[in-house]
């Protein structure tokens, strides 16, 4: 009986032993993998951005399923998401607040640029 209840313990703790180490290995390989796209921006606003708020441009259209940028989509798909998530998960609906938060931050930055543009335009006609 002993030797049963020793075999049965040694089998156990290897199965646990094996899966930690698969998903250690899985945690590694997606903090490589989040890494290198935090550090693919193109400007330094974008890496700012990403560092600060923890996600990338890309991946915050993918979790939120938007192609372009534009606020009534963003509104609408972050309602639905958020909605829909409201009684799983919690990890879920703190993505989606980020992706949206994300989202805001490229409108208010795009925004910005376009009126410095538009001023711009403005000085140089006037010159």
């Amino acid at each position: 009986m002993a030797r049963y209840i020793a075999q049965l313990i040694i089998a156990g703790s290897q199965v646990i032993g094996r899966a930690f180490a698969r998903a250690l290995k899985q945690e590694i390989e997606a903090s490589q993998q989040a890494a290198q796209r935090l550090g693919q921006a193109k400007t330094r606003s974008e890496r700012v951005a990403n560092q600060k708020l923890g996600l990338s441009l890309v991946e915050a259209k993918q979790i939120l399923n938007i192609s372009k940028l534009s606020k009534e989509e963003i509104e609408e798909k972050y309602s639905s998401l958020f909605k829909a998530n409201e009684n799983t998960s919690l990890y879920l609906q703190s993505k989606i607040v980020r992706a949206k938060e994300r989202l805001d931050h490229e409108l208010k930055n795009s925004d910005s640029s376009k009126e410095n543009i538009k001023e711009n335009i403005g000085a140089s006609r006037d010159s």
